[in-house]
């Protein structure tokens, strides 16, 4: 936890001393009563933080915002929904990376049950988004969906800019290769199974192009990290 977060409706209330946010400023920081440490607001500013009393149930601090929230990468990810355990990576590093929206799509060869988990259904899974901006040091958290679509997806993604759909078989450009610059990215990486002909064929409907990253065949999570890692670097963002 390089960043210590907040709700914006916590700054005004004691946090409990289980919170593991002040496990973290007491046992790991060791940050007594008074002393400041990196602070900031989910979705609003940066800044740094106090404790101001420590009581034997709950703690009281002071919070002030130095820095506005640093914008997303302008890279949106659709991903097609994986199995909870890969999603939970996805959902950390790629909001340490920067990932604008995340929408983790049903294909044809989906498994259904991955969206019926409790990663989705009791809100674990914006802990994990948490975690990957507090790794970042940023405040911001992309917009995450799931279980809609790919016809959805594609029908509301913003007019213009770079679309890209990774595929290991019909693919014959690398992702990595030069392109003219774009001011945003839609990038699609299949799931387990990979794409079929109809949602190839709906991606270049929608002005998608089908690019590669070589011979070798990712798991999903490893595919987002490099794709969303390529990406960042042809925006001059790495």
């Amino acid at each position: 936890m390089n960043l210590v977060l907040f709700e914006a409706s916590e700054l005004h209330y004691p946090l409990a001393c289980s919170d593991r946010r002040v496990r973290h400023i007491l046992d790991v920081l060791r940050r007594p009563v008074g002393a400041p440490f990196d602070a900031g607001v989910i979705n609003g500013p940066r800044g740094q933080a106090a404790l101001l009393a420590l009581g034997p149930e709950a703690v009281t601090f002071a919070f002030t915002p130095l820095v506005p929230a640093l914008p997303h990468s302008p890279i949106t990810l659709i991903i097609g929904l994986p199995r909870p355990q890969t999603a939970r990576d996805i959902l950390r590093d790629a909001t340490t990376l920067g990932a604008a929206a995340i929408h983790f799509v049903r294909l044809e060869k989906s498994e259904r049950s991955y969206a019926q988990s409790s990663l989705w259904h009791s809100g674990e899974w914006r802990r994990h988004l948490i975690a990957g901006a507090e790794q970042a040091f940023v405040t911001g958290l992309p917009e995450v969906t799931y279980d809609q679509s790919l016809t959805t997806v594609l029908a509301t993604l913003a007019m213009g800019g770079r679309r890209l759909a990774l595929d290991n078989y019909e693919a014959t450009e690398s992702l990595g290769a030069p392109r003219a610059a774009a001011t945003q990215v839609a990038l699609a990486i299949g799931g387990e199974r990979g794409w079929s002909t109809n949602e190839r064929e709906q991606f270049r409907a929608h002005g998608f192009q089908l690019v590669h990253m070589g011979t070798r065949v990712l798991r999903t999570e490893t595919a987002v990290t490099a794709g969303l890692a390529i990406m960042r670097t042809q925006l001059g963002l790495m």
